[in-house]
C-alpha cells in the first residue's frame, strides 16, 4: 500500500471512529498515538482538512446525493465521501480521477456491495462540477 493510500485509510479510520463515538478527531488521534499506533502526517492533514471543512462538505453532499441526507448515509460511506470531497475541492496535488478512484476503492474494500456505486455516483457528480 502506498504512503498516500495508507494515510487515506488511516484518516478514514480516525474520522469513522470520531463519528461513531462523538469524540473530537484530534482526541482520537491522541488516543491512537498514545496507544503506539502510527498516524502519518498525511493522515493528520486529511483529518484536519475534513474537520475544518465539514460543514461545507456535508452541505455539498446533501445537494448532490439525490434522495439521501448525510445523516441517513452509513457512517463509513459518509466518512469515505467526506475524505473524497475534501481531496476534490481542497487538494490541488491530488488529481480529480485519483480522488474519485481512491474513494471508490476504499468503499469497495471497506463497505457494502452497494457503497462502491453510491460513492462513485456522488463523487462523479462533484468531480464534473470541479472540472468545469
Amino acid at each position: 500500500m502506498t504512503g498516500r493510500r495508507r494515510a487515506r485509510r488511516i484518516a478514514i479510520d480516525i474520522l469513522y471512529q470520531s463519528d461513531l463515538t462523538g469524540a473530537e478527531p484530534s482526541d482520537v488521534i491522541a488516543d491512537w498515538v498514545g496507544a503506539g499506533r502510527d498516524v502519518p502526517e498525511g493522515a493528520n492533514a486529511l483529518v484536519d482538512g475534513v474537520t475544518e471543512h465539514a460543514p461545507s462538505i456535508d452541505l455539498l453532499l446533501e445537494e448532490v446525493a439525490e434522495g439521501w441526507t448525510v445523516a441517513r448515509m452509513s457512517v463509513l460511506d459518509r466518512t469515505i465521501l467526506r475524505v473524497g470531497v475534501f481531496e476534490l475541492l481542497h487538494r490541488e496535488d491530488v488529481p480529480v480521477s485519483v480522488a474519485v478512484s481512491e474513494a471508490v476503492e476504499a468503499a469497495s474494500d471497506l463497505s457494502s456491495d452497494e457503497a462502491k456505486g453510491f460513492v462513485n455516483g456522488v463523487l462523479g457528480r462533484i468531480a464534473a462540477q470541479v472540472e468545469r
